[in-house]
């Protein structure tokens, strides 16, 4: 069986993307997605604790999973690894498409993975140091950091279209295509939907 497999970490952040990346993959390659997995979770969180945990227990060998990328499956390289290794060992694949990895069970796998998961927590580490690094240069010199205190928000990401969202969803429109219809999180369009 083949399975779409589509994390993202935050509301803000939409699956769609990763969606539309899989099925045009799986339509170039003559695949057809059997099953979705989505979830809206963090990466640093073990599998077990999330529904990737469930469709490692169901996977069966040959079967094959598609993601947008190895980063989709963890935030570290050691739980990149083990996950790698529990899908080798039960004879499936799982395919990348951004990094266009196709690992089995085979040497040739494991080496690349090993090496795709080191140099992306690395890539991960750098990017979190330049950050603080960054903000605390900020700070030494002073700069206030996000909007000013006692400040309000004079606009609202919603102004003037509160109508048609909850028209929208009387029509039976979810929540999740609202909102990347909109451009806002599903958190925004349930609050504007509660008022």
């Amino acid at each position: 069986m083949v399975y779409g497999y589509i994390r993202v970490s935050t509301d803000r952040q939409t699956v769609e993307n990763q969606r539309f990346e899989i099925l045009r993959f799986c339509k170039k390659n003559s695949l057809e997605v059997g099953a979705w997995i989505e979830e809206t979770i963090s990466g640093t969180l073990t599998p077990d604790k999330r529904e990737l945990g469930r469709l490692l227990s169901h996977i069966r060998k040959d079967d094959l999973i598609i993601c947008s990328e190895l980063s989709r499956l963890g935030r570290s390289l050691f739980m990149i690894m083990s996950i790698l290794n529990l899908i080798m060992e039960k004879g499936a694949r799982i395919w990348t498409i951004k990094d266009s990895y196709r690992l089995g069970d085979d040497i040739q796998s494991k080496v690349l993975a090993f090496a795709f998961g080191l140099s992306a927590e690395i890539e991960r580490n750098l990017i979190s140091q330049r950050t603080k690094e960054a903000l605390a240069l900020k700070r030494a010199q002073n700069v206030h950091l996000g909007r000013p205190k006692g400040r309000k928000n004079n606009g609202h990401l919603l102004d003037g279209a509160e109508f048609q969202i909850k028209t929208m969803h009387r029509w039976g429109m979810s929540i999740n295509r609202i909102a990347h219809f909109v451009g806002v999180s599903r958190n925004t369009i349930r609050r504007c939907l509660r008022a």
